[in-house]
């Protein structure tokens, strides 16, 4: 596994990058609080636990088939020599997927509770990492290439691909424990309905969720 990720140090990228950063951000903050969660969780806590499960499978699930349909085939009309490095992450995917499906199935009414989600958790956690710093040292010197205002427009066409759920969900989630300079460069690429939704009415929404994992039982 690749140290120090690239979303990890916010601060050595561009600006126009780091909603996409922000993302890679959000998914390992995440993976580290369903470990940390799971060994506490009993049967009584797993309801709500799957329900914000659910929620960050819907953000992930959608990340990377965005990257698949719609960010590769931009970057590949652009830059036709990436191919092999698309290949190669849409790969990993499969992976991830398989992972994904490990803690959606320890999470299912009836699993039992405890053991089998902290071993599907860890597994999820270390898969994770892994993809998204092999990612990171692939696509952020491609988007670089790419340039500021062509990435821009890749991203806002890539926004638009999610689906109501998922976009109502994001601002919260990208912006939650966000350095705010990080916050406020990403903030200003949306919409002002949406900034002002997603620090009210969605934000509320989406903390009344995290009890599952902050606070498990």
């Amino acid at each position: 596994m690749s140290a120090s990720p690239s979303s990890e140090r916010l601060g050595s990228l561009p600006g126009h990058l780091h909603g996409f950063a922000l993302m890679h951000t959000g998914m390992r903050r995440d993976a580290r609080r369903l470990t940390a969660a799971a060994p506490a969780l009993t049967a009584a806590g797993t309801e709500a636990a799957a329900r914000w499960w659910s929620r960050l499978r819907d953000v992930i699930d959608w990340h990377h088939r965005s990257e698949d349909h719609t960010l590769w085939p931009e970057l590949l009309r652009k830059l036709p020599d990436c191919a092999e490095q698309a290949k190669k992450l849409a790969d990993d995917h499969g992976e991830l997927d398989a992972a994904m499906d490990g803690v959606s199935a320890a999470l299912r009414p009836g699993s039992p509770a405890g053991g089998e989600l902290t071993t599907a958790a860890r597994r999820f956690s270390e898969v994770l990492h892994e993809h998204l710093a092999d990612e990171e040292e692939i696509v952020f010197p491609v988007f670089l290439r790419l340039g500021e205002r062509d990435y821009l427009d890749l991203e806002q066409r890539l926004v638009r691909t999610a689906p109501p759920r998922t976009l109502a969900y994001l601002p919260p989630w990208m912006f939650d424990e966000a350095p705010a300079d990080s916050v406020r460069r990403v903030a200003a690429t949306m919409p002002p309905p949406v900034r002002v939704l997603g620090r009210t009415v969605l934000r509320r929404r989406y903390e009344r969720g995290l009890g599952a994992v902050l606070r498990p039982r």
